[in-house]
This record gives structure tokens, sequence and C-alpha cells, in this order.
């Protein structure tokens, strides 16, 4: 059987017709790479072709698992390589409930995976260390990050307040009763 596109979705659509699949139980032989990335903006291309497909983008986003360093869609029968430029995902949008310390943060992501911020679904924050530019994400599920949009990250900092984390004040955001450091405010402007 060649490895392609059709393939892989027909075996995802079959495996998960009760609820998600369960790639992390499925350990099937590596069958190549397909020509398939998911660019920063959370688009999927496909030989080179954006996936106008918003239903089939959400089935490949269902059997998506990251090993290590590499990315791969996998079936009980296949496992086929595709790159990721930043992360899977993009969050592009949150609500929030409560204030404070009893506030908590649930964000959606292009493909409609919703994830609640906090220890099972922590958030980070790289800073590039040339511009001091931030890249938010956020853990949406089995090693699988989220970038989050910057409209939403602006939103984000409208709730952010500063704490004391690691010997130091900081500027970051509650979730679920976890504190999550966006910035040193000793870096705020």
């Amino acid at each position: 059987m060649t490895v392609s596109a059709e393939n892989i979705a027909a075996a995802a659509k079959a495996a998960g017709k009760k609820g998600p699949p369960p790639v992390h139980l499925w350990n099937p032989p590596f069958c190549g790479d397909l020509d398939m990335e998911i660019r920063r903006d959370g688009t999927w291309w496909y030989l080179g072709t954006p996936m106008g497909r918003m239903g089939l983008v959400k089935l490949f986003s269902s059997i998506l698992r990251k090993d290590g360093d590499r990315y791969f869609l996998i079936t009980p029968v296949e496992k086929c390589g595709i790159r990721v430029v930043d992360a899977p995902f993009v969050a592009t949008d949150f609500r929030a409930e409560g204030r404070g310390r009893a506030q908590v943060l649930t964000f959606t992501t292009q493909v409609d995976d919703e994830a609640v911020a906090g220890p099972d679904h922590p958030i980070r924050v790289v800073r590039d260390p040339a511009t001091g530019e931030p890249s938010p994400y956020v853990h949406i599920r089995a090693n699988l990050e989220a970038l989050i949009d910057r409209k939403t990250f602006y939103r984000l900092v409208d709730l952010c307040v500063h704490e004391p984390h690691d010997g130091e004040s900081w500027f970051g955001l509650w979730s679920s009763g976890r504190f999550f450091p966006v910035i040193p405010s000793a870096d705020l402007p």
C-alpha cells in the first residue's frame, strides 16, 4: 500500500469512530514522510498547497503525535512523518472565568481543541534573545502545544498581574490555581 494522505485519513476516520483515537497506544511501523507541513500560522499544507477542508485538517490533527522532536500522523497500521514549523496548533481564543488566583483560562485552537490552563496544560513564554519578542504557548495534549496568536496574547496581557516567582517579581497569569510567569517585572518598560 502506498503512503498517502488519503490512506491516513481513511484509517483515522475508522479509528476515531468512538471518541478521540488512542494514538498514544499505537506503535505501527514508520512508513516514510508525507509532503505535509503545519505552518506557524496553523495552516496545514499538503503537496505545496494549503488544505482547504477544515474537516480533513481536524481529522489529521486528531491523529497527530510528537515523538522526540518529530511529528507523525499515526494510525493503527501506519506512522508517517510530517513537518511542523513551530507548534502544531494555534490558540485563537480563550475565555476567562473567575478572578485572581481563582481565575481559570480555557483556550480554543484553530481545530476546536480546548485546554484549561493549569498544572496539566501549562502556559510558557519564550523570548527571542535578539529582539525580546515573546512567543507564548499553551500545552494542548500529549506533548503537543499551541502557539497563542497575537490578538489572544494581547488580551491575556490585560489579565496579567505582578507576583513573586523564583525570588523575583514577575508579570504573569493565574489559571487553575497556578501562576504562569510571562516576563520579569523589571524587564517591563
